[in-house]
């Protein structure tokens, strides 16, 4: 059954890219140059849309949470007893912001060596075995980064609920808009949110496909915050009726390597796990259990975004322990590729991250507007087949006077800095780039996927 509807799903993606005019794939560079490059109007969208709406706009505007959590989550702080709430609030996202990926053993190892051959060519450092081996846990304590797993008691989930729940929903919101965005046929049936935290992953998709899901499954290793998810559901109470269906709570993920999920996701949860073994074990399990869309989130940082292009290579390529479902992975969104990702492999490595705006639960510390930065990937079951795709915005649109300043993830694996103008490029183009934001898609064709010429055409024989 999850095969069908996996090629139901792909066929729909193959026919939203021919409805937008997606030409065949080029192995050219992907480069906007004046006078050639256009806008992809074969389906003539244009024609019956103004600029401002063309299908490559994927940001959502300003989100706020449902009334109902908002409500909850304010009540639930209120009765507690956490003291200097605020303080607590803005420790905890200071420092989940900050956090990096745990040290390899192997790469400890490997600075250790490092550090020794440094003293001992050093006349005035330690000779001895001892004081040598002392010097050298000095230097690492000061240099390594010192990874700590967190334990969310009942306090601590409340601090997490004030400081996260609502960024959490913002970020996640997006993440589904770019599958529905795109294709609006999707209607999933069953979802799985692995380190479910307070659950602003199942409110966030009850609020675009609750029409269509049946289950919600919510793994988290920590009973205070599976507790803390349910009372938010019910209200604040224990024993009221949950304002979402079909929503289960447990520890550990489903032992039953034959159950799959029409969409699985992992919000701000690789970044818990102690090693890069743990992560890949996890990953290949949800991916596993994935039926047609899995979709990682993490803070929109360096370290962030390195532990998401971690999991997408091990998902492409297919390293999974004996899988049961044949069909490849692809990468649905962010990326308009398969490649290595242009912004780790450059001289000064930056994190591939979005920006979604949303009203913060009006605690009294946070009643401003706020923006989420965070970095995402989705991968979905299937194959991309010899489509291309659009270029990603990523990074903000600078809007100066007759022309617009883009940066572009292309897919042919570059990134590209686009100077576009109406002179140069087309008026088509030009208004499109500049109506368009930070993570969305710019319509255009590039010169490699441009129609042959009359005077181009092979002569025949």
């Amino acid at each position: 059954m999850a095969t069908v509807r996996g090629q139901r799903y792909l066929l729909t993606v193959g026919r939203w890219r021919r409805s937008v005019g997606v030409a065949p794939q080029s192995r050219a560079h992907a480069a906007l140059v004046p006078g050639v490059s256009q806008v992809d109007n074969k389906s003539d969208f244009l024609g019956k849309r103004p600029h401002r709406r063309h299908p490559g706009i994927l940001q959502l505007p300003r989100v706020r949470l449902p009334q109902a959590l908002a409500d909850t989550a304010q009540l639930l702080l209120l009765k507690s007893s956490v003291p200097n709430v605020e303080k607590q609030v803005q420790a905890l996202t200071n420092y989940l912001w900050s956090r990096h990926v745990p040290v390899e053993p192997e790469e400890l190892q490997s600075r250790a060596v490092h550090l020794e051959k440094r003293f001992l060519e050093n006349p005035d450092s330690p000779q001895r075995e001892e004081k040598l081996r002392g010097a050298v846990l000095r230097a690492l304590r000061k240099t390594t980064y010192h990874w700590q797993e967190l334990s969310y008691n009942e306090g601590l989930s409340l601090v997490y609920m004030a400081a996260r729940l609502d960024g959490g929903f913002a970020a996640v919101s997006r993440a589904f808009h770019e599958i529905h965005a795109q294709i609006p046929e999707f209607q999933p049936q069953t979802l799985m949110d692995f380190g479910s935290g307070t659950g602003s992953v199942t409110w966030a998709a009850h609020s675009i496909w609750g029409q269509s899901l049946r289950e919600y499954m919510c793994v988290d290793s920590s009973a205070a915050m599976l507790d803390l998810a349910e009372k938010l559901l019910k209200g604040g109470s224990e024993y009221g009726e949950p304002y979402v269906p079909g929503v289960f709570f447990r520890q550990f993920l489903p032992v039953s390597p034959k159950v799959q999920f029409s969409v699985v996701v992992s919000a701000f949860s690789l970044s818990e796990l102690p090693s890069k073994a743990d992560r890949a074990e996890v990953v290949q399990t949800l991916w596993r259990k994935t039926s047609d869309f899995l979709i990682l989130v993490e803070s929109g940082t360096k370290a962030g975004h390195r532990l998401l292009m971690e999991a997408r290579d091990l998902v492409l390529k297919g390293r999974e322990k004996s899988p049961l479902d044949p069909r490849p992975g692809f990468v649905f969104a962010p990326c308009p590729h398969e490649l290595a990702c242009p912004q780790l492999t450059a001289s000064k490595p930056l994190a591939c991250s979005f920006s979604q705006a949303y009203h913060p639960i009006p605690f009294s510390w946070n009643k401003k507007p706020k923006e989420e930065k965070f970095s995402m990937v989705i991968l979905a079951r299937g194959s991309p087949g010899e489509a291309t795709r659009w270029p990603r915005i990523t990074q903000p649109v600078l809007k100066r006077p007759r022309h617009v300043h883009c940066h572009l993830c292309c897919p042919d694996g570059h990134v590209q800095h686009a100077v576009i103008t109406a002179r140069r490029h087309g008026r088509d183009l030009y208004r499109c780039a500049r109506v368009s934001s930070w993570g969305d898609l710019l319509p255009v064709i590039t010169p490699s996927e441009l129609p042959p010429s009359p005077a181009e055409d092979p002569p025949e024989s």
